[in-house]
């Protein structure tokens, strides 16, 4: 474990923007397996516009909190020679490239036709690739110090 400190240079007034964005897409694509539960079990058109929606808002979000987390893996030297931060961009990719194949599973007049059975099995291994990206995500916060905020003079 490492005591220093590994500043974020994609940051907004010293806040690293990566950890602050990547909540939203983890919220909407896990949230998305529910909505796909719900429609499968109801059959009502409502959830899977929901799941479609989830879906798109999901990648929007992911692509966004990845570029944060880009810039940090290839400006900053020291987070490119941790193993876990490879580790961690992979998976996202992949995660991505999931949610990317979901969304196209849902695009047409019935947004329902492929939940089930392929949509689902696509939101739940994207889920469980959440999982294991979220675990080394937090490895590089609490490890490694990565994006970890400076205290300040005035706190304790």
């Amino acid at each position: 474990m490492s005591n220093s400190i590994i500043s974020s240079r994609a940051s907004l007034r010293g806040h690293a923007l990566h950890p602050a964005l990547i909540h939203f897409p983890i919220a909407f694509l896990l949230i998305l397996i529910v909505t796909d539960i719900v429609f499968i079990l109801t059959s009502d058109p409502f959830w899977a516009e929901a799941s479609f929606w989830l879906t798109a808002a999901g990648l929007a979000f992911g692509v966004l909190a990845s570029l944060a987390g880009a810039i940090d893996v290839f400006t900053v030297r020291i987070i490119r020679h941790i193993v876990a931060a490879w580790a961690h961009a992979v998976l996202a990719v992949m995660t991505l490239s999931l949610t990317t194949f979901n969304l196209t599973l849902r695009l047409g007049d019935d947004p329902g036709e492929l939940i089930n059975p392929w949509g689902i099995y696509v939101s739940v291994l994207a889920g469980i690739l959440i999982g294991i990206t979220g675990f080394l995500g937090a490895q590089l916060v609490f490890a490694y110090g990565v994006g970890v905020n400076e205290p300040q003079n005035n706190e304790r």
